[in-house]
């Protein structure tokens, strides 16, 4: 195969082959939207001939991370035409991102996998996780705190990157895996007018909390189907707040829309503070968890030290990874103050672990125990993981809302 660049006037045949492996076919306006998506990604192909067989795309991301943020690509449109599986295509495609990983200085890089099974081996572990969140509120939402009192007010959507913009992001640096947006994502990605999977819901709703702005969410709502006389839904989008008081009164708030019987939040933080200032756990429940940001260390140096660190810790890790040698052999981490140090070694190893699991750790979203447990990581220093872990941990769990 031909591994080279995906010219702009080649987009529809990106598009094409992207459908054929998703089996999708979407509607025009949503067409043309992943066209003027694609013009603004980086284009990768995979050629037989003439003939495109194999495709991603890479967004240009900033990523948080504890104590930062890094620059990232978001791979997306990862396809290989069904005529053209198990002959390396792919293998070839994730090897030039690699490559331009490495050229353009990206330590890490970030997916949303359709098929799990497939991106282990390339070496991406899930380093977030997302669980679904369901409310009856055919009743009040009893709650065990008081909500801020502070007036609520609905906010027009073509306001909402100004006025939200600069409040998301001040709350990135609170909380690692969570992307950058700018005015184009807000509008192309979270306040589009008709939602690409139910046409039935309506367009964005939101609503702030008090000025200053202490809080918000975007939501949209459908009503009762009086076929099956389901009750009328409240989806949340995304919801953002400065306390916990805060937090429940945009969910007491949501709870409360007339003629609804049920508020459904998708991808959710695992540790959303609902969960536990929700006075009735049958009326709040977990109704499904699931992988979220799938991280492949590219530079497993160059990302270690770009975080920021819990605890001082010194250990020789010794890194398999098939993929890319340069990562694969003993490092030995020196975190003093908060600041990493990663330098080769020849000392015995305290863990023994693959990229994947390192990857999945990285965020602090994993604990190196629990892999340790799983037979995925060697210990061979006792307490070794633990003293990983403190040293990974973040004060909230690493949580990813955007999808790409």
């Amino acid at each position: 195969m031909d591994i080279r660049d995906v010219p702009e006037a080649h987009i529809d045949r990106a598009l094409a082959l992207a459908y054929l492996v998703f089996h999708e076919r979407p509607e025009d306006e949503l067409h043309k939207h992943q066209q003027e998506l694609m013009r603004e990604c980086e284009r990768i192909g995979a050629y037989d001939g003439d003939t495109l067989v194999g495709f991603v795309a890479l967004h240009r991301f900033t990523l948080s991370v504890p104590g930062g943020e890094v620059p990232c690509p978001g791979l997306t449109y990862v396809c290989v035409a069904p005529t053209h599986r198990r002959r390396g295509v792919l293998s070839d495609l994730i090897g030039e991102v690699h490559r331009r990983c490495a050229a353009e200085g990206w330590p890490l890089a970030v997916l949303w996998a359709s098929e799990d099974a497939i991106y282990g081996r390339f070496g991406f572990g899930a380093a977030t996780d997302g669980i679904t969140v369901e409310i009856d509120s055919r009743r009040p939402l009893a709650l065990r705190i008081t909500p801020d009192e502070r007036p609520l007010r609905m906010v027009d959507p073509a306001d909402a990157p100004e006025l939200l913009g600069p409040y998301y992001e001040a709350t990135r640096a609170r909380r690692p895996g969570r992307l950058a947006r700018d005015a184009a994502r807000w509008r192309g990605e979270w306040l589009v007018d008709k939602d690409e999977e139910d046409d039935e819901l309506s367009p964005p709703r939101i609503v702030a909390l008090g000025d200053p702005l202490a809080g918000y969410a975007v939501y949209r709502t459908r009503p009762e189907n009086e076929d099956t006389h389901s009750p009328g839904l409240v989806r949340l989008d995304e919801l953002e707040a400065d306390t916990p008081q805060a937090a429940a009164a945009l969910w007491s708030y949501l709870a409360s829309i007339d003629l609804t019987g049920t508020v459904r939040a998708w991808g959710r933080p695992l540790d959303d503070p609902l969960l536990l200032f929700a006075a009735d756990r049958d009326q709040v429940r977990v109704t499904g968890q699931f992988p979220a940001l799938w991280l492949r260390l590219v530079d497993v140096t160059a990302a270690l030290t770009a975080r920021s660190w819990a605890a001082d810790t010194d250990l020789v890790l010794e890194l398999r990874d098939d993929r890319l040698p340069s990562n694969a052999g003993r490092l030995r981490l020196t975190v003093i103050s908060g600041a990493a140090h990663c330098t080769p070694s020849t000392d015995p190893a305290d863990l023994t672990l693959d990229v994947r699991d390192l990857a999945a750790c990285y965020l602090g979203g994993t604990k190196a125990v629990r892999l340790v447990h799983a037979g995925l990581i060697g210990e061979h220093t006792p307490g070794a993981a633990d003293a990983l872990d403190a040293a990974l941990h973040t004060g909230q769990l690493p949580h990813t809302g955007d999808e790409f």
